[in-house]
Formats: C-alpha cells, sequence, structure tokens
C-alpha cells in the first residue's frame, strides 16, 4: 500500500510544476530551494507557536501544512520517501525507536 506521502511525492514528480493543475506547488517549485526552505521553516515555526498556544486543531491543519512543505522539499532536491523511511529504520535498529539520535554522546536528548 501507498503512503500518502508517497502518493504526494508521486505527485509532484510528474505534475508538480504543471501551473493549471497546482499553481501553488508549480510557484513554489519555480521559485527554488532558497524559498522551498522559508516556507518548510515558516511552517514548522507555526505549528510550535500553535502548539505553546495549546491549540490542538491547529496543530493538525499547520502539520499538514509542514509534512507538504517537506515532500516539496524532497522532491526538488530528488529524494524519495523510501530514503527517509531506510533511514527510521536504520534508527529503530540502534535505539528501538525511530527517532532523533543523539549527536553526541554527552547529548541524550
Amino acid at each position: 500500500m501507498t503512503s500518502r506521502i508517497e502518493r504526494l511525492y508521486g505527485e509532484l514528480l510528474v505534475s508538480g510544476h504543471d501551473a493549471k493543475r497546482h499553481p501553488r506547488t508549480a510557484k513554489l517549485l519555480a521559485a527554488g530551494r532558497s524559498r522551498i526552505a522559508q516556507k518548510l521553516g515558516e511552517e514548522a515555526l507555526e505549528v510550535a507557536l500553535e502548539v505553546v498556544e495549546g491549540n490542538r486543531d491547529e496543530v493538525v491543519l499547520e502539520s499538514a501544512d509542514l509534512l507538504y512543505h517537506l515532500v516539496v522539499v524532497w522532491a526538488s532536491m530528488g529524494i524519495s520517501p523510501s530514503e527517509i523511511w531506510d533511514e527510521m529504520d536504520r534508527r529503530e535498529q540502534l535505539t528501538g525507536l525511530a527517532g532523533k539520535l543523539p549527536k553526541t554522546a554527552e547529548d541524550p536528548v
């Protein structure tokens, strides 16, 4: 079964630059990686702010936006979702959880 993220990724690759079908996505992709990265950061900040405010429903909405922009980053850089899943599997094998690895032995969080 294909995940929503993989379907979004595939659609971005096939028709992300099609301004008639996906005008906002086409504009974002045409703007380049700097703009894509800026939008990713903005969405991450919006999620964080809604978390602080305790706005559960807004966290859900903004999280969807954040995931969309993250997939746009992947597509723009030729990174497939399977590469991300492979890294998560590797981390799970190392720590029992597919989460963030510590940067150093002194940084357990």
